[in-house]
């Protein structure tokens, strides 16, 4: 299944609900106003998420309906870097021995079609597609051979990052967490709708051009690893957001490098899950 968050065009306030979303872009929302967070903990419990689904309301056309990030108030964001050989790289970092980690906060998270706003001060502005995990229940020290068991899903996530500050100040959190850096969805596809998440093409295009083409096969760390190696001393919660890292292809490891600028689009890409599509606008 494939669930969003949304908000009707009808609605002054913007109120954001979650629903089911259809291949034709219809949502039955679910009653009673649930949002994702809300419904992730619901399906924790017995049967919670297939009476949230049995008890959507009436069907919503696509036209009269804004998506918004299917999840917009996780507890973490926790995002794995330098998790793809070649990107290690072209990064000009050494292929790390335990995964290099760094937050983003709710702050950053803007949907499908929203606008990135890049900060005045910021001029190496780039782009990084990535898988990223939706917990579903409370993870404590987890065994890697029952990880999978606290996934809820999968959405897309275009790690936005500031070069120029992220490689500059001595540590990533101010060129990484900044406001509208971390676009995410369309939807969150529910883990029995991957068969295998580690098989999984995806890609990024700028301004209708490949920058990003790899698959989810080679990442250095798998899912099962990384929700062992962050439960062990991090207590991950329903609604967290695990990204797994980028794969080669950004802006930094080209030459001359490619930074994105006003106007610019892109359109990250998961196999399975769907395409996020954001503009970028110059901050003045």
């Amino acid at each position: 299944m494939k669930f969003v968050q949304f908000y009707r065009k009808s609605d002054a306030d913007k109120t954001i609900r979650a629903g089911l979303w259809l291949e034709n872009g219809d949502v039955f929302p679910f009653a009673g106003g649930l949002t994702m967070k809300q419904l992730i903990v619901q399906s924790a419990e017995p049967g919670g998420l297939e009476r949230a689904v049995a008890a959507a309301e009436d069907r919503l056309p696509a036209e009269d309906i804004v998506l918004a990030a299917p999840i917009h108030d996780p507890e973490k964001m926790i995002f794995v870097g330098l998790n793809y050989i070649d990107h290690a790289a072209e990064s000009k970092m050494d292929v790390p021995k335990v995964p290099v980690l760094f937050p983003k906060y709710a702050n950053s998270i803007v949907g499908p079609e929203a606008d990135v706003i890049i900060p005045e001060e910021v001029r190496e502005c780039d782009y990084e597609v990535e898988l990223a995990v939706i917990i579903g229940k409370t993870a404590k020290r987890v065994a890697r051979e029952e990880a999978m068991d606290y996934v809820f899903g999968y959405t897309v996530v275009n790690d936005v990052s500031a070069r120029d500050l992220q490689l500059n100040e001595g540590q990533w959190t101010r060129g990484k967490a900044i406001d509208t850096f971390a676009p995410m969805g369309p939807c969150i596809v529910t883990k029995d709708d991957i068969a295998d998440p580690h098989r999984l093409d995806l890609s990024l295009t700028l301004n209708g051009k490949t920058m990003q083409s790899a698959n989810t096969r080679d990442l250095i760390f798998d899912i099962p690893y990384l929700i062992s190696f962050l439960s062990r001393t991090i207590t991950l919660v329903p609604g967290d957001v695990i990204s797994t890292g980028t794969p080669p292809g950004v802006g930094l490891g080209r030459i001359p490098p490619v930074w994105l600028n006003d106007g610019d689009v892109t359109e990250a890409y998961v196999e399975g899950i769907g395409k996020l599509r954001n503009r970028y606008v110059k901050e003045t």
